[in-house]
């Protein structure tokens, strides 16, 4: 990555050397759970030159943080397993690498995804029917919250409502509801991509201090067939 997009917390080779070194201590559906992200940050950082994939990818890595077990979660909705991974990575940062991402390196890009109607999920659910106020009320509640959250420097809370709306990107692009490379996107995919790159080995690096925390249940675990 281009030292605009360098990770503060060290990129892959980096946090996989630190995995080698510890997972011999880990609990198995730990160490499991952290390849697997590893794996596909790997995946992530070779697509330099494309920040749809990239996103995508990022995306895929950051799911396998919360990513956790249907049966043993309750069927918690994915806003939920959000908050709960905000709440406990943000408790277990320690160095406020987190605070100063959010309230100092790329606040400007985390405003202009928080004001972009076009990633916020109400905006198509309501606007579809007809009924523009009714998106305009929800999103204009979101803003003040945020504002409320900025005041407070409420990380967890800003985490939660800019991964609602990358949510949302990530689903448009995903789900072949976005143009490659398109234009009409641009300016969402290139600062979802630039703020996910750099919070996403942050997490992980969270993570690998704080292995005996509770990370829930892991999904899909590794069946022995055997």
């Amino acid at each position: 990555m281009n030292s605009e997009n360098s990770t503060i917390s060290g990129d892959f080779e980096a946090l996989k050397t630190r995995h080698r070194e510890l997972r011999e201590n880990f609990d198995e559906s730990f160490s499991i759970r952290i390849h697997r992200a590893l794996s596909w940050l790997e995946r992530a950082e070779k697509e330099v030159d494309d920040a749809d994939a990239a996103f995508i990818f990022y995306w895929i890595s950051f799911n396998a943080n919360y990513s956790i077990d249907r049966a043993s979660s309750n069927r918690m909705s994915e806003g939920q397993q959000f908050r709960d991974f905000f709440n406990l990575v943000t408790r277990l940062d320690k160095s406020n690498s987190l605070y100063a991402i959010v309230w100092e390196r790329f606040a400007q890009e985390i405003r202009s995804l928080l004001n972009n109607e076009y990633i916020y999920a109400n905006f198509w659910h309501i606007s579809q029917k007809g009924d523009v106020h009714d998106w305009q009320k929800g999103f204009q509640e979101t803003r003040d919250i945020v504002n409320r959250a900025l005041v407070a420097k409420n990380t967890v809370v800003i985490l939660q409502i800019l991964f609602s709306r990358l949510y949302t990107l990530r689903n448009q692009l995903v789900h072949g509801n976005a143009t490659w490379n398109g234009a009409v996107n641009r300016q969402q995919v290139n600062d979802g991509y630039k703020l996910i790159s750099n919070l996403q080995p942050l997490f992980l690096s969270i993570m690998l201090d704080n292995p005996d925390e509770n990370w829930g249940e892991l999904a899909f675990p590794i069946v022995d067939m055997s």
